[in-house]
């Protein structure tokens, strides 16, 4: 599923996500075409967390297209009956030649396409809603963004290297050290992130850090989180513990116990044939409790007993 998809091995099994490189002429300002596509009728509705990275994003689904800034905290979708939805990530700070403002007036904000595409905005989401591929639904938003091609930005370009050695090089821990290799001050820095990402850069190097530690806790494998925090450059794992809570709302190794036990609550709704009680499904179901809770469809103003986490039985795959 890639970097940013939290619980992916659940979330593999709700939806499909492909992606797809841009053309040649519009590699400069994209990095590529995603496609979600799902078939949950007579299932459950399924919420899925995204830890969002420093790209701007154009949307096209049924219920309209949009422009999504970058989300500085969690990005979370209910996907229900069936659907698709075909997305442009935008390189990191590439989409500020289209917005031709500041990229920082997008932060934590969705508007409608139109404002920068015009009515075709909305000409195309209803082609892509038809089309019955994936290589007819990329043209098609190729086609648009063709007729609303910018000059190329070489600020942006440099802003988008610089994302992209943030990501790659895990050294890289403090603005100052960016400010040497970039040959920029770190004022100046500040300032090229704001116009152009929409946050600064010692945002995207917490974000990368945190990419990192929930790729980790997703792999299925036991962590070892002090060795883990050191890697990623925190002070120790009380440092981790905090910044992974107060983003993904969960410490790392609680995170980890839920992704395990994320197919065993799948499987309990499938055998029960009951639609979740979705207030219930969302307040702590890191407890045997919480699972009971779920799985019988009680109010979430039910006074249940906190119970210690079990694992599930081990003919239960996880």
């Amino acid at each position: 599923m890639g970097r940013g998809v939290l619980r992916a091995g659940l979330a593999a099994d709700r939806f499909s996500l492909t992606r797809i490189t841009p053309s040649d002429p519009l590699a400069p300002f994209v990095d590529f075409y995603w496609i979600v596509r799902w078939d949950l009728r007579g299932q459950p509705p399924y919420e899925q967390t995204i830890l969002p990275h420093p790209n701007v994003h154009l949307a096209f689904e049924a219920s309209g297209a949009g422009i999504y800034g970058v989300d500085r905290s969690l990005f979370a979708r209910w996907l229900s009956g069936q659907g698709k939805v075909l997305g442009v990530r935008f390189r990191a700070g590439c989409f500020r030649p289209f917005w031709g403002a500041p990229i920082s007036q997008l932060s934590d904000r969705v508007v409608p396409a139109t404002l920068v595409f015009g009515p075709l905005a909305e000409k195309t989401r209803q082609a892509l809603m038809c089309a019955e591929t994936d290589g007819d639904m990329v043209d098609g938003a190729e086609s648009l963004l063709f007729c609303s091609l910018p000059e190329r930005d070489p600020v942006a370009s440099q802003v988008a290297d610089l994302v992209a050695l943030i990501n790659s090089d895990a050294s890289l821990r403090r603005v100052d050290q960016l400010a040497v290799v970039s040959g920029l001050s770190v004022r100046s820095l500040q300032r090229l992130f704001s116009d152009y990402v929409g946050v600064s850069p010692k945002w995207v190097m917490r974000r990368a850090r945190l990419h990192e530690a929930a790729l980790r806790a997703d792999g299925g494998e036991p962590v070892d989180w002090a060795a883990l925090a050191v890697d990623l450059g925190y002070a120790d794992q009380a440092h981790l513990t905090r910044e992974f809570t107060a983003t993904i709302g969960v410490p790392p190794s609680r995170y980890a116990s839920l992704c395990r036990f994320g197919f065993y609550v799948v499987w309990v709704f499938t055998l029960s044939g009951r639609r979740p009680d979705l207030r219930a499904s969302r307040i702590a179901a890191s407890t045997l409790a919480g699972w009971v809770r779920i799985s019988r469809g009680v109010k979430g103003s039910t006074r249940m007993p906190r119970l210690p986490i079990r694992r599930c039985r081990s003919s239960v795959r996880v």
